[in-house]
């Protein structure tokens, strides 16, 4: 593959400059997540006008998903589960419309910029932080960095400042690989579109916000019930 193809690859996956707002330089990431946020919104909205005691179309989806997720709080946290279902809902359908947004012709998806996913990464740790802080109160929180051993202290704290680091470089770098991998088969074929490729892209989107979320799970789950 020569310089000019791959210039080619690294201009469509890379974010560019839409516009500037005083010293401030507004990209195609801030723009695309904009527009989702705007699409999200009105969906739902336009959605709950609509709920109906017996579900059907996009609420019977909805509620699908909300309850496949609080069966993952239910088996994680028990009952005490459902009052992080908003969390974690709210993560899982967001990652999701982020990383399926390239399903608009001529957007990129804003996960596939290391500042969105190092944004989510960092604000879903704090939560956690917060949520340990609620539940087991300020001196509980900071003895649970002593568990299972007090020698483990200076790990464990590291391992809580790694957690951000860790989320935002999985879900950045499956979803850059994904669409690195369609952009090359485009240029590749473009006369045989990779259908099957694309439709591994909207699983891969599917499994990346799953595992965000479950992540996310998981380190709520240790603070409420330890190590």
């Amino acid at each position: 593959m020569g310089f000019e193809a791959i210039s080619s690859i690294m201009e469509h996956v890379r974010p560019h400059e839409v516009f500037t707002l005083g010293p401030f330089s507004i990209t195609s990431t801030v723009v695309n997540t904009w527009i989702m946020m705007v699409i999200l919104i009105a969906g739902l909205f336009v959605t709950t006008r609509t709920i109906s005691f017996l579900p059907r179309g996009v609420q019977h989806i909805l509620e699908m998903v909300m309850e496949f997720l609080y069966g993952l709080l239910e088996e994680a946290m028990g009952k005490e589960g459902r009052r992080y279902l908003p969390l974690v809902a709210t993560l899982f359908i967001f990652i999701l419309f982020l990383n399926l947004s390239w399903i608009i012709p001529g957007m990129k998806p804003p996960t596939m910029d290391i500042s969105t996913t190092l944004a989510f990464g960092v604000t879903t740790i704090i939560l956690v932080q917060f949520i340990g802080i609620k539940k087991r109160g300020l001196i509980g929180y900071i003895k649970h960095f002593f568990q299972p051993a007090p020698f483990l202290f200076p790990l464990n704290v590291i391992e809580e400042l790694v957690k951000p680091v860790s989320l935002s470089l999985r879900l950045f770098g499956n979803m850059f690989g994904e669409e690195m991998v369609i952009a090359i088969l485009f240029i590749m074929l473009p006369f045989l579109l990779p259908t099957p490729i694309m439709l591994l892209g909207v699983l891969m989107g599917f499994i990346q916000a799953f595992v965000f979320t479950l992540l996310t799970i998981t380190y709520i789950t240790n603070f409420i019930h330890g190590h």
